[in-house]
């Protein structure tokens, strides 16, 4: 069979199992069998396959079949505008955050030695971004599993930023050695009563997914961290998801009453990033908001 053939049998399988963009996944598969550019597939696709390719491209349909992400079935993610390696410790980059990552790297441009946290930072694509983008920003990424750190070290050094990376272990802010101009993050914040309409919740980590009741306790949590973490006049951005604009502003009106906050759409109109600004110190000794 030509690759036009299996592409196309390949795609009406996939459409027929109700998988979105079934032809770009089925393109996307082949490529990846055939290590080919989408130009060279284009160029070849009266070319015959061998029946070991032929057997390799039809397991690889099958994996996907069983709901089993392409990222994962690859070990690639492109994320603004760079290729990523992901694999099933980390939560694969959406194309939603790209506004996270837009929205520092707006921020930073004033400020060219920011220093910026990247929280929860999984396979590392924000802070690779931001430090591909801002070469002279320092950057620490952080995460509570060591996994997702050893993934986010492979992108580093794929992406030549490792030594303006810092990859820290641990709880959130917890283990930033000093406070930081930007506050970056994309934590869990699918209700707990929703996993189970995610797509891949089979395939990635439910730790990066589980916001709890309502979505929100890794972001409360974070905001009660960060006396102490964050400079005089500094930023918090945090991804949310749909539905939490409300909700959050609110909070962090409560924990921040002198803060500046403000909730910006995605392409879709969804609620997608919260912006804070401090306009006032925050002291470790502050007392706790009622959460």
């Amino acid at each position: 069979m030509t690759l036009r053939e299996v592409m196309g049998r390949a795609r009406e399988v996939l459409t027929a199992a109700s998988i979105d963009d079934a032809a770009l996944e089925s393109e996307m598969l082949l490529r990846y069998v055939l290590n080919l550019s989408r130009v060279e597939l284009f160029q070849q696709l009266n070319t015959a396959l061998t029946p070991g390719q032929e057997q390799a491209f039809a397991g690889l349909v099958a994996r996907r079949l069983s709901r089993e992400p392409t990222a994962y079935i690859t070990g690639h993610r492109e994320f603004y505008g760079l290729d990523f390696y992901v694999d099933r410790r980390v939560l694969i980059p959406r194309p939603e955050t790209e506004l996270l990552v837009e929205k520092a790297i707006a921020l930073a441009e004033g400020n060219p030695i920011a220093v910026i946290a990247d929280v929860g930072t999984g396979s590392g694509a924000i802070a690779v971004s931001l430090a591909v983008n801002l070469p002279g920003a320092k950057i620490y990424a952080t995460d509570i599993a060591a996994d997702a750190l050893d993934v986010a070290r492979l992108n580093c050094r794929k992406h030549g930023v490792a030594g303006q990376i810092g990859l820290l272990e641990g709880d959130l802010l917890d283990p930033l050695p000093r406070p930081v101009d930007i506050i970056v993050a994309n934590l869990p914040y699918v209700r707990k009563s929703d996993l189970a309409q995610v797509n891949t919740i089979d395939f990635e980590p439910k730790i990066a997914l589980d916001g709890g009741a309502d979505g929100l306790d890794k972001l409360r949590c974070l905001c009660q961290q960060v006396p102490g973490k964050l400079r005089h006049g500094g930023h918090i951005l945090l991804e949310i998801g749909q539905g939490q604009g409300e909700a959050i502003s609110m909070l962090l009106h409560r924990l921040f009453p002198f803060a500046g906050v403000e909730v910006t759409p995605d392409l879709a109109g969804i609620d997608r990033v919260v912006a804070v600004t401090l306009t006032v110190p925050v002291f470790s000794s502050s007392p706790s908001a009622s959460l």
